[in-house]
């Protein structure tokens, strides 16, 4: 049965393609809005060049296809794009569908791009399509983008806060929907996906100091001076959304309880990877370790 994989370029997606391909899982279609992206897709995986904001561009991507992995990245059109590939999984007569949302997103109902997962996982449930839904925390592989920061400044960036929250790595979350996808074991169920550590800011730093053998300095938590930071870099709205979200990390955390980590480790069979293991697996891919 064919696998088409939303987001299959990116971070996630990526990861999900990869753990497929090791898997042996035959007939992977990449949805992709990028001609140059697909050109760098793995050996073996088929490209579908498409927008979800387009649907003149939808003819043949979803035909053919089975099972999916569902990931729409935050955008202002989140939902119409998540909602308009429902759609077309609904029409080819979908068997399965892995959607990945985030960890209790009912906590962040007021954040836009939470509200917009609450949105999808509810037409999700009423579609009629066997499915199950992941609901990872924080990745770890956001840090990618603070590489610059830490290295050349000192600085770890990423307001974070205090109350701590249950980051999760990109490889576990791709564990899971490769298990979601290939198995009906846990169909019908909404999955949390958590590490097996609490970090906070100052935490997360201590870990990429003692990987990379320098000292780094937490960046803060004003999430204001971070908002007008970051519209530098991202679009406003963006960093508006996120600041809303690191705001709710300030405010409660976003901790995962022993039932999210028992989850977990169900559905990855093994326990899930620590904060720790991957700043030093970083630190040795950067050149960096510390002594």
């Amino acid at each position: 049965m064919s696998i088409l994989v939303l987001g299959g370029t990116g971070t996630v997606g990526g990861a999900v393609v990869r753990e497929l391909l090791d898997r042996g899982e035959p007939g992977i279609r990449v949805l992709t809005r990028s001609a140059d992206k697909a050109s760098d897709l793995p050996q073996g995986v088929e490209a579908a060049v498409a927008d979800l904001t387009d649907p003149t561009t939808f003819d043949g991507v979803f035909e053919g296809t089975e099972r999916m992995f569902l990931l729409n990245p935050v955008s202002m059109t989140e939902l119409h794009e998540g909602l308009s590939a429902l759609a077309e999984a609904r029409r080819v007569g979908m068997r399965k569908i892995v959607y990945m949302s985030v960890q209790n997103p009912e906590a962040g109902v007021h954040i836009p791009h939470f509200a917009s997962k609450i949105a999808m996982e509810r037409a999700l449930r009423a579609s009629h399509i066997p499915f199950v839904i992941l609901q990872p925390n924080n990745f770890y592989q956001n840090d990618f983008w603070f590489r610059d920061a830490m290295l050349q400044y000192g600085v770890y960036p990423q307001p974070i806060g205090e109350p701590g929250i249950s980051r999760v790595d990109v490889r576990d979350i791709a564990v899971a929907a490769a298990s979601a996808l290939g198995t009906s074991d846990f169909d019908g169920r909404a999955i949390p996906l958590v590490g097996p550590d609490v970090l906070t800011g100052e935490a997360c730093a201590r870990s990429w100091s003692e990987a990379l053998g320098r000292e780094l300095h937490y960046g803060g938590n004003d999430l204001a001076a971070w908002e007008m930071q970051n519209r530098q870099y991202l679009p406003a709205w963006m960093a508006y959304d996120l600041r809303l979200m690191y705001a709710m990390f300030h405010e409660g955390g976003f901790r995962g309880t022993a039932s999210d980590l028992a989850a977990t480790r169900e559905i990855l069979g093994q326990e899930p990877r620590s904060f720790d293991a991957f700043t030093r697996e970083c630190a040795g891919m950067w050149g960096e370790a510390g002594g």
